[in-house]
């Protein structure tokens, strides 16, 4: 199995990436890693035209799409920020994401195809807030919308998710063990995770223009 680690904490030796080392050193064996911050990327994170215009990758972008391209289980990490993503993180989704590469609409009808699918994911996000109150006050809005409008979406599953908060008042050092104990489970398991087939979803890419035409109709 291809694993995939992306580190989205825009700054290096934080929480998310000491989590990501325990979630590494706990895989199988048997497990090809490659491990990615998004920080380390040089790239426009600004989907400047939208989808009205090719906006072409950067080779750092090129080099993690085939990253995502050779996946089958992919492992993200995060600080919650304001309620979401730091930017750079969200700009990457902006910018690689695209009609045609990880999603395409069908002719005549309102679905579409989950180009990525064929992959598996465990997310996890740190937090100053407590996951109770993110739960049962706010929703769970982050959590919901990159399961089911982020990865969901483009065909990831099953999707694995873990909440760890409050990390500030000495909340990280008290948790870490814990939390880290969670993500070894999790990546100890990866490998019996049932995933779709990948081959025959990106078989159906199609081209910028192609994709651009087929959204409009």
């Amino acid at each position: 199995m291809n694993v995939l680690l992306i580190d989205g904490h825009p700054d290096e030796g934080r929480l998310v990436s000491a989590l990501l080392d325990r979630y590494q050193a706990a895989l199988p064996s048997a497990c090809r890693v490659r491990r990615i911050a998004v920080r380390d990327l040089a790239f426009d994170p600004n989907l400047r035209r939208g989808y009205a215009e090719a906006m072409p990758w950067e080779p750092d972008l090129q080099t993690f799409t085939a990253a995502l391209d050779e996946a089958d289980h992919v492992a993200i990490g995060f600080p919650l920020w304001w309620g979401a993503e730091p930017a750079q993180l969200k700009g990457l989704l902006d910018r690689v994401l695209l009609p045609g590469w990880a999603f395409r609409y069908h002719k005549g009808d309102p679905m579409w195809d989950r180009l990525l699918a064929g992959r598996s994911a465990d997310l996890f996000v740190t937090m100053d807030t407590p996951p109770w109150y993110l739960r049962l006050v706010w929703g769970d809005p982050v959590m919901k919308r990159w399961k089911n409008q982020v990865l969901g979406f483009a065909g990831f599953s099953p999707i694995r998710l873990f909440r760890f908060g409050q990390t500030r008042r000495g909340g990280a050092a008290k948790n870490f063990e814990k939390w880290a104990g969670q993500l070894e489970q999790a990546a100890a398991s990866c490998t019996d995770l049932k995933q779709a087939d990948k081959a025959a979803a990106m078989a159906l890419r199609t081209d910028h223009a192609t994709a651009q035409a087929e959204r409009a109709s």
